[in-house]
């Protein structure tokens, strides 16, 4: 069978990675891809918000089935557009990504069910927001509704931050039009665990759990990023945890959506805050997390073309998802100078040595051809991912393959999976 993806970044090189180790597969395009991906898929040139040239390229390539990476095209409404061509289609319609396309939408979603969760309140006018702050407890949390990169999150510790942060988010546009609404919430303490599941519309089954480094630099400090590295599984994840979600939150989340009208089909990541006071939701996202994806699909036993097709035509509760008992760590290399300014263009040399390889892999964020050259394209440029027997194992494997790889300003943190020493 063919298969498309759509997007261009480490995520989108993790399942191409993946659906590539499929016997079922014989072609694979990705649109618009990166120089990773090429070794998988013949990279297409059509950019992930041209809908209907990428609808129009599916159906002239007569592609079996297409796997939507990116959060832009799914909020957009990409999948309607698939579907009303007669094309199968891995994803959430557009109606259904709004669970993660607007944060205000998800906050009262789970107000209405019951699903655990930060307090909080909804503003559409900068100046109600800013009253609003005048008798919140510090610290508090400010979120762009819409999408910002994964970065419209802003937690403030004073009230002049706060006050800043309004202005910033809702009168300066500093992430667009994804800061017209904003969600002040309650500033929760606790681990951040990642749990991404796949979703059927009405089943929905559980991956191993992982867990994101956000900021920029060691030690948690820095700006907030698109993700520095990863790990899985969470030691913090455990089965108590794992009971109260299936009880509290993953399958109230799916039928509550399909209550709504809105059945979701493709990945749901729960973004979770493991508080004193029990598991809370920070976030859901509508797919794969990067770089959680790069940490997950590669202990994934199933066939995972199986698995989307399930979740497209409703036959999820037939698949038993599978994990291999090891452990994954993922560095991110960035250009230093991210999140904010930073060059491109520098070779990347170290690549080959990854080739063939069963327990490392570099997956491509931000790259490309240059004059037969594979060079740096983007702010995070490399996903470094080893497997260990266990964390500890993965995660010294993990930075032993960092220094195989190399590019003119790589810049990486130094402590992705700190944490678990601490497990």
């Amino acid at each position: 069978m063919k298969v498309l993806i759509v997007g261009s970044g480490g995520r989108e090189h993790a399942i191409a990675w993946k659906v590539s180790q499929s016997p079922r597969v014989d072609k694979i395009y990705c649109a618009p891809g990166n120089a990773g991906i090429s070794e998988y898929a013949e990279c297409v040139d059509i950019g992930a918000m041209e809908f209907e040239k990428l609808a129009a390229f599916a159906k002239e390539k007569e592609v079996d089935l297409t796997v939507i990476g990116m959060d832009d095209p799914l909020v957009g409404g990409i999948v309607d557009v698939f579907e009303a061509e007669g094309l199968k289609v891995f994803g959430p319609r557009k109606n259904a990504a709004i669970l993660e396309g607007s944060k205000a939408f998800s906050k009262d979603l789970m107000k209405k069910y019951g699903i655990p969760t930060a307090a909080y309140e909804n503003f559409d006018d900068p100046e109600a927001a800013l009253a609003h702050l005048e008798t919140a407890r510090m610290p508090i949390v400010l979120k762009a509704d819409g999408l910002a990169l994964g970065k419209g999150v802003l937690i403030c510790n004073t009230l002049e931050e706060a006050r800043e942060g309004v202005r910033s988010i809702m009168t300066d546009k500093k992430f667009g039009a994804a800061g017209n609404r904003m969600v002040i919430e309650e500033f929760m303490t606790g681990r951040e665990v990642s749990v991404l599941s796949f979703v059927d519309g009405k089943t929905i089954r559980i991956m191993t759990s992982a867990q994101d480094h956000k900021r920029a630099k060691d030690g948690d400090q820095g700006l907030n990023t698109g993700g520095m590295g990863t790990f899985s599984p969470s030691p913090f994840y455990t089965d108590e945890v794992d009971a109260f979600c299936k009880q509290y939150v993953y399958q109230k989340t799916v039928d509550a959506m399909a209550a709504e009208g809105r059945p979701f089909k493709g990945v749901i990541f729960f973004g979770l805050m493991l508080t004193p006071n029990g598991p809370r939701v920070l976030e859901y996202n509508a797919r794969f997390g990067d770089p959680e994806a790069q940490v997950v699909l590669p202990r994934m036993k199933n066939d995972i073309v199986d698995v989307f097709e399930a979740c497209v035509e409703g036959t999820l509760d037939q698949i038993e998802l599978e994990f291999e008992d090891n452990a994954a760590v993922c560095v991110v290399l960035a250009s230093d100078g991210y999140p904010v300014a930073y060059e491109k263009g520098f070779e990347i040399r170290g690549l080959e040595q990854f080739r063939g390889s069963a327990d490392r892999f570099v997956f491509h964020a931000g790259s490309k051809y240059q004059d037969g050259r594979i060079v740096t394209n983007g702010g995070r440029v490399l996903g470094v991912t080893a497997l260990g027997a266990n964390l500890k194992e993965a995660r010294a494997n993990a930075y032993e393959a960092v220094e195989l790889v190399d590019f003119d300003n790589k810049y990486f943190r130094h402590d992705i999976g700190k944490a678990i020493d601490e497990a």
